[in-house]
Formats: C-alpha cells, structure tokens, sequence
C-alpha cells in the first residue's frame, strides 16, 4: 500500500497493511535546508522542498503544509514575533478594542502574499506525490481564532458580555476560515487539519461549548468541501466527544493527557494522536519503540487509528534520531493483523 491508501483504508474502519503514521514536522525542514525558521517559511517552494526531504528521511504517511498559526493574522494586517529555535508567535492583536470589531474586515485569501505562499507549496508537494501521499492542509477554527486577533482575556470578556460583537466576529471568521480551507483543496490539499484549541475541556466547559462554539464549528465544517479533523491542540476532548461527532468532521485529535483506550471506546470518530511532544525531547531509542507500542495497544486494533504527536507541531527540538525511531518502531509494531497485543502486554 502506499500513503494514501493506507490513510484511507484505516479512516474507513479498516485494518490496512500498518497503523499509519503522521509526523507534523512544520519546522524541521529548515533544518534540513540550512536556514532558519524565519528564513525558511518566506517562501513556499523552501516548505514544499523541506517537507518532501522530510517523508523521503521518516517515510511516514503525510505532507503538511502548515507554516505557522499566527500566519493567519499576519494576513489580517498582524505580525508574527520570530524565534530561533521555535514557532512564531503572534504579535500585537488587530482588535485592540470591541469597537474595532464593527468595522472589521477580513481579506480573501487570494489577496494575501503570505497565504498564496502555502497554496504555492501545497501545489509543489501535489505535482510531486499526485494522490500518492495525502498532503493536509490547516485552518485555525473561527472560535479558536479570536486569541490571536484579539488575546485571551479580552476574548473571553467578548464572548460572555459583548454578545452580539461576539456573533459579527465569528461570522466574519467563518467566511475567511472556509474560503482559506477551500483555496488549499483547490491547490492539490487532501484534507484540512481544523485547530480548535478554545473548544477543548482543557480551555472551556462543555455547556458554554455548546452556547458558544458548536454551531459555529457545525457551520464553517459543513462548508468545507473536503474531509477535516478536528485538533484540540493538546486540548482534552473526551468530554465534547459527541459533539464533535455532530460537526462533520471525521477525526480528532487527542491529547497526551487523556486515555487513548478510552478515546478510542467511546468514540465514533477517527483518533488521531496522541505521542508526547514535549516529552518526546528527551526519548532515547527505547522510550520512543515503548511509547509507540502503547499507543498501538491502546487504539490501533480495527483501523480508525493514525498515530502522531498530541499537539500536531512537533517541537524544533526533537532531534531526528528519535523521529527515525519512531518510524522504525511503527515500521514492526503496526503491521496488521495486532497479534502482539494479545500475545504480550510488555
């Protein structure tokens, strides 16, 4: 099998050849290319050039055209705070005030240099692999946006005293959130990796999660014209589990602090996750074949299962040792049929 009919073999609730395996490695081709992060995300054939370096090294089961998140508000008019050796971080909110929201206008992502840069890339990488690898592309969900456009603290007052600010936002969000998601289908993505951070139970209770969010996320997926997942970013969402499965999405992300087994019992949709990123820093061969294995134990029996990291960035500073082992671990660990799982529990 190659990727991409691995990927939809295991989304169908089937067991294919091996558990797929997603490394979201969004910054690790600037190591590859000798340039720094900065340098490397100005432009798009650096990202389509470092991701295909990166699927040739691991030999895992996807390209990813993230850049960074608060790309997003740069095309907004914001700016993103550069570091050396992580990702960049948004830079003064666009809306420094609730008034502003009134006559706020968002733009077409064909209008934006720095966003035709990722439709630039995602075309590269679909030339190179065509319907060989899945190539997912990545939006920040209307609900989780307003963090970077306007800070948490300021959000939050919104969202439960401003309602009416609060709705004219998240509908000026949506229409940016699905025409950004369909210009990258368009481009050649196969998928889109929807970021909803603010949805998880990590940031917000259930019941304002459903007062809130939830139609919001109903809306913006149903308008989507391709497959999504859900990602709560490192977020928990065993408790939201089915509401999520009310949006539309077909797949969630999961996080390190929450059962993976449990995760996978419960749920009706496609689990993606859940390997420690931070802790990942420090995996030596072992750690990381031990961690694999688990996460194979816990979800990968009946296909619905592609295995990653929980927070769907992987940290600059995992080295590529502990990548490779990763891979070589999944390479005989996930083979199809499990038997090892009933045979040991090593």
């Amino acid at each position: 099998m190659n990727s991409m009919e691995r990927v939809l073999a295991t989304l169908s609730q089937n067991e294919p050849d091996r558990v797929p395996l997603f490394l979201l490695v969004s910054m690790h081709g600037a190591k590859e290319l000798g340039l720094s992060i900065q340098e490397y995300f100005q432009k798009g054939e650096q990202v389509a050039d470092g991701q295909l370096r990166m699927l040739k090294k691991f030999g895992h089961d996807c390209l990813y055209n993230f850049f960074y998140a608060s790309l997003e508000t740069e095309a907004m008019g914001g700016q993103s705070i550069f570091r050396k050796n992580g990702p960049p971080n948004s830079g003064a909110p666009i809306i420094r005030n609730f008034e502003d929201i009134e006559i706020l206008e968002l733009p077409r992502p064909e209008d934006s240099p720095r966003l035709l840069e990722v439709l630039k890339a995602t075309r590269l990488m679909k030339e190179a692999v065509g319907d060989t690898v899945p190539i997912i592309g990545v939006v920040m969900s209307p609900f989780s946006l307003p963090v970077m456009q306007m800070g948490f603290e300021r959000y939050f007052d919104l969202i439960f005293q401003y309602h009416v600010l609060f709705q004219r936002l998240m509908a000026l969000n949506e229409e940016f959130c699905v025409a950004w998601a369909n210009a990258q289908l368009e481009a050649g993505a196969s998928a889109i990796c929807y970021y909803d951070p603010v949805a998880s139970s990590t940031i917000t209770f259930r019941d304002d999660y459903i007062k809130n969010g939830f139609d919001v996320d109903k809306r913006t997926i149903s308008r989507i014209k391709g497959p999504t997942a859900i990602h709560m970013a490192s977020g928990r969402c065993l408790s939201i589990l089915d509401l999520l499965a009310q949006t539309g999405t077909t797949m969630v992300g999961v996080s390190a602090e929450e059962d993976l087994k449990e995760i996978k019992d419960q749920s009706k949709l496609n689990i993606l996750g859940n390997l420690n990123g931070i802790r990942m820093r420090n995996w030596n061969a072992d750690q990381a074949e031990a961690n694999v294995k688990a996460a194979i134990r816990a979800a990968g029996s009946g296909g619905g299962f592609i295995l990653a990291d929980n927070h769907g960035e992987i940290p600059w500073q995992i080295q590529e040792e502990t990548l490779l082992s990763i891979s070589k671990a999944v390479r005989q660990w996930g083979k199809y049929p499990l038997r090892w799982i009933h045979e040991t529990t090593e």
